[in-house]
C-alpha cells in the first residue's frame, strides 16, 4: 500500500502530529497537496524540513499527474491537505483510490462563518459539503486532532449543516 494515512490539517505538516500518527500508521514520507504551498518556495522548504521524513509538496495538478506513481510506490505515505475541499478534489473529483477508506480531520481553525465542532475543529458550509461528498464516495470521516482525542464521525455532525 502506498498511502497509509489520509489527513486534513490546516497546518499541513508539523513534527509532533506526524510523529504521533506515524506510531499508528507507519509511513516513509509525506505528500502535502496545496496549490499555494506548492508555488511558494519558502513555505515548501518549511514543510519539507518539518517532519524529518521524505516530503513532497505538490499542487492539485501535480498530484493528479503523479497519483499512479504514489499508488505503485513501495513506500508508505501520509496524504495531507490543508482543507476538506482539496481532499474532496483528490478523492472524489480526481477519483484517486488510495486503498484505505478513512479520512482523519485534524485542526481546522475557528474562523468567521465556521461552525465549531470541537477544540480547534471548525467547519464551513463549503467544507461540510466536501465532507458529505467524501462520505458519499465511501469514506469514513473521523474528527481527531490525535487518535486519543477523537470527537466523532462526520455522521454525528452532518445534521448541523442541513444533511439528513
Amino acid at each position: 500500500m502506498a498511502v497509509s494515512f489520509i489527513r486534513v490539517d490546516d497546518r499541513m505538516i508539523h513534527g509532533q502530529t506526524c510523529t504521533r500518527w506515524a506510531l499508528e500508521y507507519p509511513c516513509d514520507g509525506l505528500i502535502a497537496v496545496n496549490d499555494t504551498a506548492a508555488k511558494n518556495p519558502v513555505l515548501k522548504a518549511a514543510y519539507k524540513s518539518a517532519s524529518g521524513k521524505k516530503t513532497f509538496v505538490w499542487s492539485l495538478e501535480d498530484f493528479k499527474a503523479k497519483s499512479d506513481k504514489v499508488i505503485k510506490s513501495k513506500d508508505n505515505y501520509f496524504l495531507i491537505t490543508k482543507n476538506p475541499v482539496d481532499m474532496k478534489k483528490i478523492l472524489v473529483d480526481q477519483g484517486f483510490q488510495p486503498g484505505i477508506h478513512t479520512v482523519i480531520i485534524g485542526p481546522c481553525n475557528d474562523r468567521p462563518g465556521a461552525t465549531k465542532l470541537g477544540n480547534n475543529q471548525s467547519i464551513t458550509q463549503e467544507e461540510a459539503q466536501a465532507l458529505e461528498d467524501i462520505m458519499n464516495a465511501g469514506y469514513e470521516v473521523e474528527f481527531a486532532l490525535l487518535k486519543e482525542e477523537a470527537i466523532g464521525n462526520w455522521k454525528k455532525f452532518r445534521g448541523q449543516f442541513g444533511f439528513n
